[in-house]
């Protein structure tokens, strides 16, 4: 067996979506609409946030899909399938910013099933009264705006980590930045962030110590 598939082999052992990438490459019957499925929501999110145009992050969302797609046969997994896709969706949001002036970050909207857009996410709030929702929608905008505050490589690390949950190293390879580097951004997008919103939300519960953990909190 070659390092490369001993490599493969391992990845599939610890990560269910480069198995469903796997069989992307076989051509298996709707395996890629399975992997799309898993996606598309997050992704598109995502890059709304990054580029801050719903219409254009849906249409990047499915140019990342197409390279996803017309790469699978040359398709060898070395790190988690999300931290390569969300590297060449980086990659298509930063083409697209610096192909154009930046537009204004809009509010993201909550899709008709009523579910939550991701920087809803980092608004805790059970409560369901009409009261709180309109309450928790205007956080939510508020959060959306002070992301828009940050630069463009604030802004990617920390939609990366909250609504990702990637680590430092994962974001390290998305950004093609060290993880020290992610560590140091991430600490002055923290404050930043803190800073809009004091008074507001509070965004970190009780963090552990860097040297005690590798993911950012």
């Amino acid at each position: 067996m070659t390092a490369i598939s001993e490599t493969s082999a391992q990845m599939a052992l610890r990560d269910p979506d480069v198995r469903v990438m796997l069989r992307v490459r076989a051509d298996e019957p709707g395996a890629f609409a399975e992997l799309v499925g898993q996606y598309q929501h997050r992704l598109v999110a995502v890059m709304h946030h990054l580029i801050g145009d719903a219409t254009e992050a849906e249409d990047l969302a499915q140019e990342a899909f197409l390279r996803v797609y017309r790469a699978r046969k040359k398709y060898r997994p070395r790190s988690k399938f999300s931290t390569w896709l969300f590297t060449i969706a980086n990659n298509l949001a930063r083409n697209s910013l610096r192909s154009r002036q930046r537009k204004p970050v809009t509010p993201f909207v909550s899709s008709e099933s009523g579910s939550m857009g991701p920087h809803e996410q980092m608004v805790k709030d059970n409560r369901s009264g009409p009261m709180q929702k309109v309450q928790r929608k205007e956080l939510a905008d508020l959060i959306q705006e002070a992301l828009a505050a940050l630069n463009e490589r604030q802004r990617v690390a920390v939609v990366l980590n909250k609504f990702e949950d990637m680590n430092y190293a994962e974001i390290a390879e998305v950004m093609g930045l060290t993880t020290k580097g992610v560590k140091s951004l991430l600490s002055r997008a923290r404050m930043n962030l803190r800073a809009a919103l004091a008074g507001y939300v509070y965004m970190d519960g009780a963090p552990a110590p860097e040297e005690e953990s590798e993911r950012p909190v």
